[in-house]
């Protein structure tokens, strides 16, 4: 793979854990399930271990259901696998969290720097009024975005990629190889980009490369290789217009 970043035309991105700080966005609103019944055995990284089993396990089981309701189940799972007591307004509320998780505080700025070089896409395990929510954060207007409501499956699915691919090169004559894919997630992202035959960049947020916690994302026993690794999205942008 080639070794600059500006060789490609074109960005595609996973957005939560990426761009969007999906872990304080799920341990926040998995707080009034947690407080409500009093159990502070439950700390941070062993609530989002869990979150990252049942999610993947709901999105293998129902590809078709949209993210809220997908949402919506994994807190009732959540519950029952803690023994914690909780609501259906509740779990609708845990559901309907998406539009509060936070941006990462370097994404703006990165994307609005990067976009000087590259087209910016989507490719996103939400669906889209989840993610136009989300948007309105990130400061800049997306070339093009796909969802998995769009796809009717959920990454990592190569069904994601295979819709984006063909999409891309259908509607906006981007060919596969013109096409750095960039995300934080080996399980979501990584391993099936790699299966696609993309080049890929990877923000390890989490520094999983030096040894941090898997967080909200499954356990991946063979790590991928990737073309390009940075810690953020703003070491990402630096290195782009260090190229120019």
């Amino acid at each position: 793979m080639t070794g600059r970043l500006t060789d490609f035309s074109t960005l595609t991105f996973d957005c939560y854990g990426t761009l969007i700080d999906w872990e304080r966005g799920i341990w926040d609103a998995l707080q009034p399930l947690i407080a409500a019944s009093g159990r502070s055995d439950i700390d941070r990284q062993t609530g989002l271990m869990a979150f990252a089993e049942l999610e993947s396990a709901q999105q293998a089981a129902t590809p078709g259901m949209l993210y809220p309701d997908i949402l919506r189940h994994v807190h009732g799972a959540f519950a029952r696998r803690f023994s914690l007591e909780t609501t259906a307004a509740m779990d609708d509320t845990f559901g309907a969290s998406v539009p509060h998780w936070p941006a990462f505080p370097d994404t703006a700025d990165a994307l609005r720097r990067l976009i000087k070089h590259f087209k910016l896409v989507i490719l996103s395990n939400v669906n889209v009024d989840g993610f136009a929510a989300s948007n309105r954060k990130l400061g800049v207007e997306f070339d093009a975005i796909y969802t998995a409501q769009d796809v009717g499956s959920y990454k990592p699915n190569l069904a994601s990629f295979d819709h984006m691919l063909e999409r891309l090169q259908a509607d906006h004559g981007i060919a596969r190889g013109e096409i750095l894919h960039t995300a934080q997630s080996l399980f979501h992202d990584h391993v099936p980009a790699t299966r696609a035959g993309l080049a890929k960049a990877w923000i390890d947020r989490q520094g999983l490369s030096k040894g941090g916690d898997w967080g909200a994302t499954a356990v991946v026993a063979d790590q991928p290789e990737v073309d390009f690794l940075f810690p953020t999205m703003l070491a990402m942008a630096d290195t782009a217009d260090a190229e120019d």
